[in-house]
């Protein structure tokens, strides 16, 4: 990794990673809690919040939004992604090049890599290609680090996101995003793991407000950098309040009952 490469997509070293490139990965189901999300200006508009540090989005919808919130909206591209319809052993089709992301204004590029496929090696070569020509574009590269593959049993385990976050940094990711290991002490230890390679959670499934909060936190206690995130925002009826929480947890400091006071949620001893 390089320092500070990241800096186009953190704030004051911490991310707030909006992702989006579920309408390829999920397929459409992942937009029916709250089917307005299924229009991308819908979600480019939510990557304006003062807490969204950059929104991942695939080739067509960069093409086809992006250059409407250039200035707004801070580009993670997402080269690699395949269907939900996919039924073979896990691994992800390369979908557009750096120097096409860089032509389109990218701030920074991820690549998935499930590391434990019978195509890991395959998947680790086109990361190395892909990683190499980013630094020719001064390009930050935020590694999706998802240990997944036949021979896996426990994709969450903590020795498992440990050496998810392990690969981030032997393969020369600037950010990994790893699974929640479920405590502090399991991310504390994936977060040693990487490095100088920061650390993001991934936000996973819809959750509610408490869970989903209590798990950032407890995350960015054990040394995550933030996390990058998509269902737990855009899957909830007001998806700003979500976003306010998670403002106030990461970059204000604020407790979970305090950032609870953003959304709906009444904070328990209320």
């Amino acid at each position: 990794m390089l320092p500070d490469a990241d800096a186009a997509i953190s704030r004051d070293g911490t991310s707030l990673i909006l992702a989006y490139d579920h309408g390829l990965e999920h397929g459409p189901v992942d937009f029916a809690p709250n089917p307005e999300t299924a229009d991308p200006e819908r979600v480019f508009d939510l990557a304006t919040h003062d807490a969204v540090t950059a929104l991942a989005v695939g080739k067509g919808v960069a093409e086809a939004y992006y250059p409407s919130y250039d200035d707004d909206v801070a580009l993670l591209a997402k080269l690699n992604g395949t269907s939900d319809l996919w039924m073979g052993e896990p691994n992800s089709a390369v979908n557009w090049s750096v120097d096409y992301a860089a032509e389109l204004g990218a701030d920074a590029v991820g690549f998935t890599l499930y590391g434990g496929s019978n195509h890991e090696v395959e998947m680790a070569e086109e990361f190395r290609e892909a990683q190499e020509d980013a630094r020719e574009h001064g390009l930050g590269v935020v590694m999706w680090s998802y240990p997944r593959g036949q021979g896996l049993k426990n994709d969450t385990s903590p020795e498992t996101i440990a050496y998810a976050a392990r690969l981030g940094l032997e393969l020369g990711a600037d950010v990994a995003k790893v699974k929640y290991p479920g405590s502090t002490e399991a991310m504390a230890r994936a977060v040693r793991m990487a490095g100088p390679t920061k650390v993001v959670m991934s936000g996973g499934s819809k959750a509610d407000d408490r869970s989903f909060l209590e798990s950032v936190a407890g995350a960015t206690a054990g040394g995550a950098k933030g996390l990058a995130v998509g269902r737990n925002v855009f899957q909830r009826e007001n998806p700003v309040e979500i976003l306010d929480a998670l403002e106030a947890l990461l970059f204000e400091d604020a407790s979970v009952d305090e950032a609870l006071e953003h959304t709906s949620t009444v904070p328990a001893d209320d």
